[in-house]
């Protein structure tokens, strides 16, 4: 898939966009892919894993998961904050962090997502739909640079 740098939306802030298949598989692609961007980013952690819980959620909930479905993950840094969005072929659902049951083997991922960040959201519906995690990073902007 290609990597591109989005347009800049404000001068200090960098913008990564990339495109996915939508398989399960490409989750450490995309892991891989946030990792290299923001290397040293002291949220790396927490980012690495809302964007693990975005992709499979999209890939697990939405069309995007379908053969020939496609995701694409999109990464800010600006002064102060670090976002990631995963942007789907939208579902039938919407996405919720509910809390799973003691035995459930799933349903954690948002409520992880909610716990981690700053502030989480999305928007869309059954065609497309887009969430985003925001965190705040504490490095100044010349030791991000």
């Amino acid at each position: 898939m290609s990597l591109e740098l989005c347009p800049l939306v404000e001068p200090s802030v960098l913008r990564w966009c990339r495109a996915f298949p939508g398989e399960a598989v490409q989750a450490a692609a995309v892991r891989r892919f946030v990792a290299l961007l923001l290397d040293g980013c002291p949220v790396l952690d927490d980012v690495l894993l809302a964007a693990d819980e975005l992709v499979v959620n999209a890939v697990r909930h939405t069309k995007s998961g379908r053969p020939d479905g496609v995701f694409t993950v999109e990464l800010r840094r600006g002064l102060g904050m670090v976002a990631v969005a995963v942007r789907d072929q939208g579902g039938p659902t919407e996405p919720i962090a509910s809390d799973a049951g003691d035995y459930a083997e799933s349903g954690r991922g948002l409520r992880t997502v909610s716990a981690l960040a700053t502030r989480w959201g999305w928007f869309g519906n059954d065609k497309t739909r887009t969430v985003t995690a925001v965190f705040t990073d504490t490095t100044s902007w010349t030791e991000a640079a």
